[in-house]
């Protein structure tokens, strides 16, 4: 929703001069479809349909909103204002959704579920995005990306300040001879 809905605030018609968000949001976009289409391949059918009633509302509510600001906004700054705010709603929600993870690592002092990488890739997605509206000053841009900033920036602090204290997984040592030969006694060859 959140590609899709950058996708259309960067149209010619909507925000004129933007075609660099048309394009990376568009590459995030098939990025997305990709995704989606492997996990059709590999999934039961519940979650397929699960999936497809989430991409069908999706994309009525993707329509309706296409739709009204074509409709009833006839200036580009009212068509920007209406989607950049969307879009602001959008993109704080999905750079929020780690919160989360965060409260269960404050509360059990561990990084175990919250992996550092993605936390690395919010952080730095959101300073380049900010950037890019600073140099541009378009206003929508950057207030969603300055939270998703912020919440990067939150969540690489907790990472740091919780992994010592993390403890470490016991599947991820090596098993002892004795346990991989998987009787209590002398390992016996395979016959």
């Amino acid at each position: 929703m959140n590609c899709s809905l950058w996708v259309f605030y960067g149209l010619p018609f909507v925000t004129p001069d933007s075609i660099l968000v048309v394009t990376i949001n568009g590459t995030g976009l098939a990025m997305e479809i990709a995704y989606i289409t492997v996990f059709f391949v590999f999934a039961q059918k519940k979650g397929r349909l699960k999936v497809i009633l989430w991409i069908i509302i999706e994309l009525i509510f993707l329509g309706i909103v296409a739709a009204c600001t074509m409709l009833f906004f006839h200036t580009h700054t009212k068509r920007s204002r209406i989607v950049g705010i969307l879009c602001v709603i959008f993109g704080a929600l999905m750079y929020a959704s780690p919160l989360t993870i965060m409260q269960k690592v404050i509360k059990t002092k561990s990084v175990k579920y919250m992996p550092f990488y993605l936390s690395l890739a919010n952080f730095l997605n959101g300073v380049v995005w900010v950037t890019y509206a600073l140099i541009r000053f378009d206003l929508y841009i950057l207030i969603g990306n300055g939270l998703g900033t912020i919440s990067g920036a939150i969540q690489l602090i907790l990472y740091a300040c919780y992994y010592s204290s993390t403890p470490k997984d016991e599947e991820n040592e090596k098993p002892t001879e004795i346990e991989l030969s998987g009787c209590n006694g002398r390992a016996r060859p395979f016959a």
